[in-house]
């Protein structure tokens, strides 16, 4: 008797998918037409993955119950949402990455059904369509359905009229990122890295964004397979080139086949040690995050991903599940967090948000100010605030939760360390240092010369 196995039906693979689409394999539901074909012994592929239990000694043509497929989890507060405003939305659908992409909201009218708008918030919607636009996934509505103007999130995705104030130090490319670009989608600003522009969509578009001069314009020019071959060209020819990140918009909108091909391309040139990868996708499309994924991840590493986090109310049941199976590939994570007025610029907001990710697995790395970009001035704190908040974190919780301050340079001059002035000056051979409790020690340093006037 042959052994047998039941397989979904796959569909044949393209690498002109859509990234907004994302129509690739990962986690389809169980097709309601089993195919049942005879196989030898040697399993290969996705079939090795099936369970002994689907292995059955039967005859050919039999009727076989598929168990429920994995659905993954739903926060409480989530599932309220779906099922007061998306009744007729099963659960599988709610999980699928692309329903939530299909299903973004982006105008006023679509947020009208979750919240009440400010007239502010109204107006900046309406407006003649010069304004950075609105993206938000029905899963991050489901955060900020029903609340108020001022709360956190919301303000990260939702835009005001503040936006249309344009400060006389704003700038639409602060960092001067095509300075150092050799080619469409590439930028080499540091010896021995590039940064390497693979899509310009975000499922979800925070409204401090610093390439909202190219993102979310629908202009599709970034993703196709012609410009990453000449990205990838320009890196196989400077050897210097160790450590490529993949950002954008957000790479986790592209389809899983499209990604691979771009990973595994980079991954052939020898002289590239590590490919980093920029997302927001955790927070707000951790349905992206699939078992698929990460299966694929898993094939080129050393691999790290930096993920973009704003507020401790962002680290839902959903998104610390994403960040396992992540962590649980071997994917180190480090998170990325920009400093925002009323947002997040307080110590107790901040170290809730570090000690959180750090349960989630996941390593605070960045703490940004804000850049300069035409309509955030309403977002941006003094640099002293940056310094205070590293200051009340630093002895008042471990050093892992404690993430380095900087300034991206405007200009181009890269990102720039910003510390507290630790140093209180010399008492003859000593240097004399300040503690996280403003308490002034001595370090014996005969020959230095810190802190001399």
């Amino acid at each position: 008797m042959e052994k047998i196995v039941v397989r979904e039906k796959e569909e044949p693979p393209s690498a002109e998918r859509s990234e907004r689409s994302g129509s690739d394999n990962d986690e389809k539901p169980p097709s309601t037409g089993i195919a049942v074909q005879a196989i030898n012994p040697a399993i290969q592929g996705h079939q090795q993955a099936l369970s002994n239990s689907y292995l059955l000694k039967t005859p050919k043509s039999i009727k076989i119950s598929i168990p429920p497929h994995h659905q993954g989890i739903v926060g409480k507060k989530t599932l309220e949402f779906k099922k007061k405003y998306f009744p007729g939305v099963t659960r599988f659908e709610w999980n699928d990455w692309r329903w939530q992409l299909k299903h973004r909201i982006t105008s006023a009218a679509g947020l009208s059904r979750f919240m009440t708008l400010w007239d502010q918030e109204i107006e900046a919607m309406t407006g003649d369509g010069k304004q950075f636009p609105v993206s938000i996934t029905p899963f991050y509505v489901s955060l900020i359905a029903g609340s108020m103007p001022d709360y956190p999130l919301r303000m990260s995705v939702v835009p005001t009229c503040s936006e249309l104030v344009v400060s006389p130090l704003d700038r639409i490319d602060p960092l001067e990122e095509h300075h150092d670009s050799p080619c469409d989608g590439l930028v080499h600003r540091y010896p021995d890295r590039v940064l390497f522009l693979a899509t310009d969509f975000c499922s979800t578009y925070c409204r401090y964004c610093t390439r909202s001069r190219i993102v979310g314009r629908d202009d599709h020019f970034m993703s196709t397979i012609d410009r990453w071959e000449k990205a990838v060209a320009y890196i196989e020819e400077h050897t210097e080139v160790r450590d490529v990140l993949i950002s954008g918009g957000d790479p986790l909108t592209l389809s899983t086949e499209r990604l691979e091909w771009l990973i595994s391309r980079i991954r052939r040139i020898q002289h590239v040690e590590i490919i980093r990868m920029g997302t927001k996708a955790p927070v707000v499309l951790p349905q992206r995050i699939t078992k698929q994924l990460c299966a694929m991840l898993k094939k080129y590493h050393p691999l790290l991903m930096s993920i973009h986090f704003t507020h401790p109310d962002e680290l839902t049941p959903e998104t610390v599940e994403a960040c396992g199976r992540l962590a649980d590939a071997g994917i180190p994570l480090g998170s990325q967090t920009v400093l925002l007025k009323g947002v997040n610029d307080s110590v107790d907001v901040m170290k809730k948000l570090m000690q959180g990710l750090l349960k989630a697995r996941v390593k605070p790395y960045y703490l940004y100010q804000c850049d300069p970009v035409v309509g955030t001035s309403h977002f941006r704190t003094t640099v002293e605030k940056g310094i205070e908040i590293i200051s009340g974190l630093q002895g008042h919780t471990t050093g892992y939760a404690v993430p380095t301050f900087v300034v991206d340079a405007p200009g181009g001059g890269g990102k720039i360390p910003v510390y507290a002035n630790r140093v209180a000056g010399r008492q003859g051979s000593d240097l004399l240092l300040t503690n996280y409790e403003g308490k002034v020690y001595s370090y014996p340093d005969p020959e230095g010369r810190l802190g001399s006037m």
